[in-house]
């Protein structure tokens, strides 16, 4: 990409350095007032542009075109040029985002370094920017459970439209990870990816860092919306927004445009939209925390994100996935999972979901002193603790029950867990757990433990029992 717009009032100069730069390989565009400048720019976005500070006879002058520019097109290096050039003249520029500024007459060798570093500096952001673009680690989908094959049908539905979704569900569940998944399989995946994390931004913040700054004294600082323009915003746990920040992000969600903070020009932007949220939004709308207007506008398509509790079948999966990724990224080794360390795993209680079992397992890689499977051993112990060589500590409850309704206690919790870790596949759980088909049936009748559909997979549960929950 080497294409220059130069745009001068006087004929001969731009000619000139349009030649100048054509023999050292570059592409040039000419315009004479701001009017074609404007046409050319917004026609295809050149690669750097030269501005004269002063143009007879147009509409706008060099700061007016360079403000425009980088609030449309902030990736496009500019380069400053005046005949009247003095110090203040020079800041201005500066501060409306020009890349340098050069005094006419200039020296043709010095014009040629300032365009080398201007050019070179919005390749490296350009290369940078397709860098974050390109990683699309977090954007793994890794599973196969019945849960997660449901989740994907939706996401596949919406990957295509500008529609905006809603993805709820507990935190840790990889509601980030389904919203990259939509942007990397859209018509915006060469787009930015922007992430706006509303719980971990001052209140008071908050609309400097969602619309940016403007002020004399420090320029132009694009906000995050600007940021995302062509491509997706995400809005990490939305309930945590300030009330009027919501009414503002609604007029943007409807009219596309905002002022930065102590600007008075409207930015334009082109955005896809997409919210998360662990809480009940309708109950936060209701107690008076959430604007039901912005909830109808961002829950267009509403998606639930099942927690690791809803596919434990995906464990060994995702433990593989995790081992992976971490060696790529860290260095840690390579380790496979032995079958007690997997059964451990998908017996345990995961109130962190998907983000607190890449944290253990990251934990385990770091503390771990061989290259081996990882043994059970090796793992936290769950609140059912085990003392010295392998002796159960009864829980206090289980410990005062007599020994039938122990025992009809235990196994109940023991067959829940398993058919639970195996998708709700009797035969997979008859299998594992040493007893013939029929007579896994025979005793799940008698503990009054059920199977029925929750998040697109068969779970277990005691008859009666509330499985919406």
């Amino acid at each position: 990409m080497s294409d220059i717009l130069i745009v001068d009032d006087e004929r001969d100069i731009r000619e000139l350095i349009s030649d100048i730069l054509e023999d050292e390989g570059y592409t040039t565009r000419l315009a004479g007032n701001s009017d074609d400048a404007m046409k050319e720019i917004n026609a295809e976005p050149p690669a750097l542009i030269i501005l004269d500070i002063w143009l007879k006879d147009s509409r706008m002058d060099g700061i007016d075109i360079l403000k425009t520019v980088k609030r449309d097109n902030p990736d496009v290096p500019v380069v400053i040029i005046s005949g009247h050039g003095n110090i203040e003249i020079a800041v201005a520029a500066i501060k409306q985002g020009a890349y340098d500024f050069i005094e006419k007459p200039f020296n043709i060798d010095q014009l040629l370094v300032v365009i080398r570093r201007a050019m070179e500096t919005s390749r490296l952001r350009r290369e940078n920017q397709e860098l974050r673009r390109s990683d699309v680690s977090s954007a793994d989908m890794v599973g196969s459970s019945a849960a997660f094959r449901a989740l994907v049908s939706q996401l596949d539905k919406v990957t295509k439209s500008n529609g905006r979704v809603m993805l709820s569900g507990p935190a840790g569940a990889g509601k980030d990870v389904a919203a990259r998944y939509i942007h990397a399989k859209s018509n915006r995946a060469s787009g930015p990816f922007v992430t706006v994390s509303c719980a971990s931004i001052e209140p008071e913040r908050m609309e400097e860092v969602l619309f940016g700054q403007e002020s004399a004294e420090s320029g132009v600082k694009p906000g995050l919306l600007e940021q995302a323009h062509g491509g997706v915003v995400f809005f990490d746990e939305v309930a945590d927004m300030p009330l009027g920040t919501q009414s503002k992000i609604l007029r943007v969600l409807v009219d596309q445009q905002f002022m930065r903070v102590g600007g008075s020009d409207k930015v334009r932007v082109d955005l896809r939209v997409i919210s998360s949220t662990n809480r009940d939004l309708e109950a936060e709308i209701a107690a008076g925390n959430f604007r039901q207007e912005l909830y109808h506008r961002l829950n267009v398509v509403p998606i639930a994100v099942p927690s690791l509790e809803d596919r434990r079948e995906d464990i060994p999966e995702l433990s593989n996935h995790f081992v992976a990724m971490l060696h790529q990224s860290q260095g840690l080794p390579m380790r496979a999972f032995s079958e007690d360390a997997t059964a451990l795993m998908q017996t345990m209680i995961w109130p962190g979901n998907v983000r607190q079992l890449r944290n253990l397992i990251e934990r385990v890689l770091i503390l771990g002193d061989g290259t081996g499977p990882i043994q059970a051993r090796e793992l936290p112990e769950d609140k059912g603790e085990t003392g010295e060589e392998g002796r159960v500590v009864l829980s206090g409850a289980l410990a005062t029950l007599p020994l039938r309704e122990a025992r009809e206690v235990f196994e109940r919790e023991y067959l829940l867990t398993q058919i639970n870790r195996f998708g709700g596949n009797i035969s997979r759980t008859a299998n594992f757990v040493g007893m013939e088909r029929s007579a896994l049936h025979r005793k799940l009748k008698s503990l009054n433990v059920v199977t029925s559909n929750k998040s697109g997979a068969r779970i277990a549960h005691v008859e009666g029992e509330d499985t919406q929950a």
